[in-house]
């Protein structure tokens, strides 16, 4: 946005003097130094071993891996708001260079997703071309930037040889179970802990399963005619370790968008049911899948969490996503079939007295057997039946009426909704007889997909009890207050109302008649304490073409087959068409058909997998854009290894645990993680679930893919909308007296109203990093951004601002040079006095705040320095020392002038690896000190007082101050005190 008074573009002019720093003289100097980097390979990081090795072969022990969030290279372009975390870690990145350290940083491409093949399929353009033209895009214009990454270690997920790899790891997991009774591995002189369950090689399962040292699970063992392993056939047994396999085929309820030709994430569908990309219609449907059992790691992906340096909110985040939860196991059994009985875990035990009805998911398996074909005979409640003439056309007008329901809308659906089965269970504490019914609230994946309702202590159900008019029993009474039957208590209380025949827990606090309740639930055969979870296997496939192939092969049994490390990579095949087998987007019955179906030939394969050649089919669905941001991290480590994902010793090195540096339970992992809050869940959980099933099997030395994590604001904008609603250029916009006003095509200037939110090209307030970059110079972009405030923190972007970075950066330019001539005009003299001291309190200022990522504190301290240097040496001849370590303190935000004032005053070797300066300690230390003075509550002084004055002289100095001594008029204070360093308050 423009205003009628505000015009940047003189301050980033060419007016002015011939030497000035200006938007001119940065688009000269800053890509001859970014072609000095790259000549001299300033950024590149040495390996141990491999093709990356340094040199001169050193390779010191201080080192740090610094890392960025995967970019997907849109069409749409960089906005400014998108390097803002780039920009931080390469400043955090330079800093810890110029402190001697080795650093690894480089940035890549996260390159599969559905924008390039919607493209594909609207255009025929292949997915490839698309990405591969953003890519580069995205390289130039961060490329602007000047980011010291090591450009030798950079790839896209797309790129053949990372997904070979992708697709090895895939074949590590499949070929991996989960040994619960293993003891986890630990990091080596790290005490044992005596915890368990870790993967092991598939191949070891079936050599306990050939030696006799494991026998089958019963209930598998009396399917296969109690034979032993011996007695198997290969089909047999193969489908007996699909059980077990960390990678297995599943029928599971999935989100089904026709549209997209594709399965969804819940995280992937909006509130109402619709795709969030493309506003499709999503529908529930059952399909055979790819699921990873990540569930088997929950409790270490829960309790490895307290070894992490992250934000404490993600962490929760993490523990509410997975869900430990301590509770039952119960078996409601049917009021007319006892034997049979619907199983829920309730996390609530103690309240299963107030279990007044039970609820099922409507996909429960349950629900076609349980369903009654008539009401019963006594009649129902009209609020139960749904308007049906019985409970089974009741039950399938509702499931039909549901099917396009999300998880998410069905869970935040404040309309409770249901129908009564017709079918009754029995309480087995109380013995009461109690109704079922199917409400979408419940879902499948959740638990059981069967609930036990307690209506006056779950909000839910309280929701439902109303609308269907059933019964609530209190059975918690609250502590220190009464039960306010208007609303359920959720709180912790005294057990009431809840004693049947050998049980009573009446008087006993939450945790006590938990653990009773669920004593008798074992002993009378009722139930079971179990600990469950929230979290739910990995749904890993997609039906479309621009993604990783499956290195699966399936046989004419159906069976699937890994194919052998030797025949990776599996690459896509040329299709004519990228588009999912036709359907209609509307229609929850259409079968999804992927586009690698189409290519017949590439289907069909004849292999040698062993047992000689025969003719096999493959997967045609292809991993999810997950996949590859789940380890690449371990490949930036060794970016060219033809023969591994990545040399042990290179990512033991870059990655391995460091006790002495971070403690005895270090996991290891990347030093410095930063990216956006968005990915708190799905992407760290999915990369941790990955990393933790390859340092069980030996692969990798850290047991944590990142050891610190920072999650980064975001740079936010205005957007302005004319009477239509509709978004206007907000660059167009201007402003007077409050109100903001647009010229329309047709020259008439319109009132539009102001609203400030996220930035992108849709609400038409974006601002392109190349138009900074060409009015102002990437320095002032970069040093702007780190300014704009704490790095955690969303901001407000206003290009009209951009202009005091700029001229911070004139000023840093006039203390080295003379903007006449062009000339150095320090002088050799030594800092002295205020600008000794001042130059030691920035140097430790900035150090401690580059260090913790404060980079707009620093800022504001160079700019304080800056500004003293110019108000004690005028046009010039501040000290060399003192302009030197400006310059040095200044180069992690803004490289490319501070190189260039580097090499203007006489250094030929490039800053970039230092040294950064260090402050003189002895001059961190006060002559004086500032006491505020307090009289009745308020500050009505200050003095200075010598640093080192006892709390006697600091009180003679207060009450000798005039104000203080008028205000007191001659009387002698009640009372003084002396709060040292930090105050004085007088009480007169």
């Amino acid at each position: 946005m423009s205003t009628s008074s505000d015009n940047v573009q003189p301050a980033a002019g060419e007016s002015g003097p011939a030497h000035r720093y200006s938007a001119r003289l940065a688009g000269e100097i800053e890509p001859r130094w970014q072609a000095e980097w790259a000549a001299r390979g300033t950024f590149h990081a040495p390996n141990p071993v491999g093709p990356l090795t340094a040199e001169d072969g050193s390779l010191p022990a201080d080192k740090l891996f610094v890392q960025d969030m995967f970019p997907y290279p849109s069409g749409a372009g960089l906005h400014v708001g998108h390097p803002l975390g780039y920009i931080a870690t390469d400043v955090y990145a330079r800093y810890h260079r110029m402190l001697g350290r080795y650093v690894l940083h480089a940035l890549g491409y996260d390159a599969y997703g559905l924008p390039a093949e919607q493209y594909a399929v609207q255009t025929g353009q292949h997915p490839r071309v698309t990405t591969e033209q953003n890519v580069e895009n995205m390289k130039r214009q961060l490329g602007r930037l000047g980011l010291g990454h090591d450009p030798r270690r950079s790839f896209a997920t797309t790129d053949v040889e990372f997904y070979r790899w992708t697709q090895w790891i895939f074949l590590q997991i499949f070929n991996s179970w989960f040994d619960a009774e293993a003891p986890v591995r630990e990091h080596e002189g790290v005490a044992p802990s005596g915890r368990t369950g870790r993967a092991r090689p598939i191949s070891e399962l079936v050599e306990e399963f050939a030696s006799g040292k494991r026998a089958l699970a019963p209930e598998v063992a009396a399917e296969l005619g109690n034979r032993g392993w011996s007695e198997l056939d290969a089909t047999e047994r193969e489908r007996v370790l699909a059980d077990y396999r960390l990678v297995y085929l599943s029928n599971s309820m999935v989100n089904w968008c026709p549209g997209l030709g594709t399965v969804l994430a819940n995280e992937e569908v909006t509130a109402e049911g619709k795709s969030e990309r493309g506003n499709f219609p999503v529908f529930r449907k059952n399909l055979r899948q790819w699921m990873m059992r990540i569930t088997a790691y929950s409790d270490r992906l829960i309790d490895d969490l307290d070894n992490l340096d992250w934000p404490e909110k993600v962490k929760s985040m993490q523990r509410n996503w997975i869900g430990r939860s301590r509770g039952a196991q119960v078996g409601f059994p049917l009021a007319e079939d006892p034997s049979s009985k619907i199983a829920v875990f309730t996390t609530r035990p103690d309240t299963l007295f107030g279990a007044t009805y039970m609820v099922l998911a409507p996909e429960h398996v349950l629900v076609d057997q349980i369903t009654k074909d008539e009401w019963p005979s006594d009649g129902v409640d009209e609020r139960w039946t749904g308007g049906a003439s019985s409970p089974r056309e009741a039950v399938d007008a509702y499931r039909k009426a549901i099917a396009a329901k999300s998880d998410l809308e069905r869970q935040e659906n404040k309309e409770k909704t249901g129908v009564f089965t017709g079918a009754y269970a029995v309480n087995p504490l109380s013995g009461a007889k109690i109704p079922v019914f199917i409400a979408d609230y419940v879902l499948t994946g959740y638990g059981t997909g069967a609930i036990m309702a307690v209506p006056a202590h779950d909000s839910r159900d309280f929701e439902f009890s109303e609308a269907f008019g059933l019964e609530r029993i209190q059975v918690v009474k609250p502590a220190g207050g009464d039960y306010d039957p208007e609303q359920a208590f959720t709180g912790e209380g005294t057990a009431i109302n809840s004693a049947s025949g050998a049980l009573d827990i009446n008087g006993l606090e939450q945790a006590e008649a938990k653990d009773k309740v669920i004593d008798f639930l074992e002993a009378e055969g009722l139930g079971s304490g179990q600990i469950q979870y929230k979290l739910r296997d990995w749904l890993f496939a997609r039906q479309r073409y621009w993604g990783e192939p499956f290195p699966i092969v399936y046989d004419e049994n159906g069976i699937a087959h890994a194919l052998p490390d030797e025949m990776l990579p599996v690459e896509l095949p040329e299709v004519d068409d990228y588009s999912p087998v036709s359907f209609d987007p509307e229609d929850a019955d259409s079968e999804p058909s992927p586009p690698l179906a189409k290519a017949a030939e590439w289907m069909k394969v004849t292999l040698d997998l062993g047992d000689g050649p025969k003719e096999y089919t493959r997967d045609a669905n292809v991993m999810p854009q997950w996949a590859g941001s789940s380890w690449y991290e371990l490949r930036y480590t060794d970016p060219t290894n033809t023969e591994a994902m990545a040399d042990p010793e290179n990512e033991a090195y870059w990655l391995g645990p460091r006790p002495n540096e971070h403690g005895a339970n270090d996991p290891g992992g990347v030093d410095l993680y930063v990216g956006g809050v968005e990915h708190a869940v799905l992407h760290l959980l999915y990369s941790r679930f990955w990393h933790k099933v390859l340092y069980d099997l030996g692969h990798v030395s850290s047991s944590e893919p990142y050891r610190r994590l920072f999650n980064q604001g975001y740079i936010q904008a205005y957007a302005y909308t004319d009477p239509r609603g509709i978004y206007v250029p907000a660059a167009e916009v201007t402003e007077r007296e409050g109100k903001f006003f647009w010229t329309n095509p047709e020259g008439e200037e319109v009132h539009v109203r102001e609203e400030y939110g996220k930035m992108g090209k849709s609400l038409k307030n974006s601002v392109s990093p190349d138009e900074m970059a060409e009015n102002f110079g990437a320095d002032t972009l970069r040093v702007y951004e780190m300014s704009m405030g704490p790095l955690d923190q969303s901001r407000p972007w206003a290009t009209k601002d951009v202009v005091g970075a700029h001229r911070f950066l004139q000023r840093l330019w006039r203390v080295v040079v003379n903007e006449e001539t062009g000339e150095v005009h320090v002088s050799e003299d030594a800092p002295e006095g205020d600008v000794a001291k001042a130059l030691a309190r920035a140097v430790a200022g900035v150090r401690e705040d580059y260090a913790e990522l404060r980079d707009n504190t620093a800022i504001a301290k160079l700019i304080e320095f800056t500004n003293t240097l110019t108000k004690a040496f005028g046009s010039g001849g501040a000290p060399r020392e003192a302009a030197e370590a400006l310059v040095l303190m200044v180069a992690p935000v803004a490289p490319h002038v501070a190189e260039e004032l580097w090499s203007r005053l006489g250094h030929e070797v490039s800053l970039a690896h230092g040294p950064f300066p260090t402050a003189d300690e002895s001059l961190l230390v006060d002559d004086t000190v500032e006491y505020p003075i307090q009289v009745k509550g308020k500050v009505r002084s200050r003095i200075q007082v010598a640093a080192d004055a006892s709390p006697a002289d600091v009180e003679a100095a207060a009450l000798a101050d005039p104000k203080i001594a008028e205000m007191l008029g001659g009387e002698t204070p009640k009372k003084v005190i002396v709060v040292p360093g930090k105050m004085v308050n007088v009480v007169p």
